[in-house]
């Protein structure tokens, strides 16, 4: 995972220890103190995020614990591995589309971040600028043009 994912993973495991985690325990005080728990949703409905909050804990745990950090500016060559942005063309739309290869915990589509699991990424390892790749997708293959690949 890149520097990034793992400080945004930290983040997250940080707001939940200190404030999700203490808002829900004084949820489920209160929701106690209103009486009868057989028959309290605001109780229940506590207890259920509490739940939630307690494995998105221990799961941030795991990850971070065991997350092998790689910096790409500190990468090179010309192809595509993790860490790399890459400039595509889709050739049946001329449309051009830029993605950076990521960790399956840090990626983004909104922020352009792929998982190096993806159809995509898989399809780009080992390929470098001017190839071109053939991705399965649920409409059929899409087929791309590698215009650029950088480490950055």
């Amino acid at each position: 995972m890149t520097g990034q994912g793992l400080r945004q993973l930290e983040d997250e495991l940080r707001k939940l220890k200190s404030e999700e985690r203490p808002a829900v325990i004084r949820a489920i005080a209160e929701a106690r103190s209103h009486g009868d728990l057989s028959e309290n949703a605001e109780y229940h409905a506590a207890r259920e995020r509490q739940s939630f909050i307690e494995g998105r804990i221990l799961e941030l745990e795991e990850i971070i614990s065991t997350a092998e950090v790689i910096d790409p500016a500190t990468l090179s060559g010309k192809q595509v591995k993790f860490g790399a942005t890459v400039s595509l063309v889709d050739e049946d739309t001329d449309k051009e589309i830029t993605y950076q290869i990521v960790g399956l915990h840090e990626a983004d589509i909104k922020q352009s971040k792929i998982s190096i699991s993806s159809p995509l990424a898989k399809s780009l390892i080992g390929k470098q600028e001017g190839d071109t790749v053939s991705v399965p997708a649920p409409g059929g293959d899409r087929t791309y043009e590698i215009l650029s690949v950088k480490f950055i």
